[in-house]
């Protein structure tokens, strides 16, 4: 079995580290995350950007949403170390566009 081509990923709330994860879905992922993640405050909250995103997913790598809620924080977490998304100060959290 071939292997797939990975991406490094950072997450904001460990500075310095990154994981190697899938880029085919990390892609779509990202893809979606960035479709329905709002311009502006108030932002989305982490239980709508997880309803929302499975609308934009392709099904062969997300059949049915399966992992789609990991994917959704791996990219949340990697764009917001990354400064393209930004974490509001509000109860609940909710993350918008930079």
């Amino acid at each position: 079995m071939k292997s797939r081509k990975k991406i490094a990923v950072e997450n904001v709330n460990v500075p310095g580290s990154s994981t190697d994860v899938d880029y085919e879905k990390y892609q779509a992922m990202k893809e979606a995350f960035l479709k329905v993640l709002p311009q502006n405050s108030p932002g989305a909250t982490q239980k709508q950007l997880f309803a929302e995103v499975v609308r934009y997913l392709p099904d062969d790598l997300f059949p049915g949403g399966k992992t789609s809620g990991w994917w959704v924080k791996t990219v949340q977490l990697d764009l917001e170390a990354k400064g393209i998304v930004v974490r509001e100060q509000s109860k609940p959290l909710r993350w918008h566009h930079k």
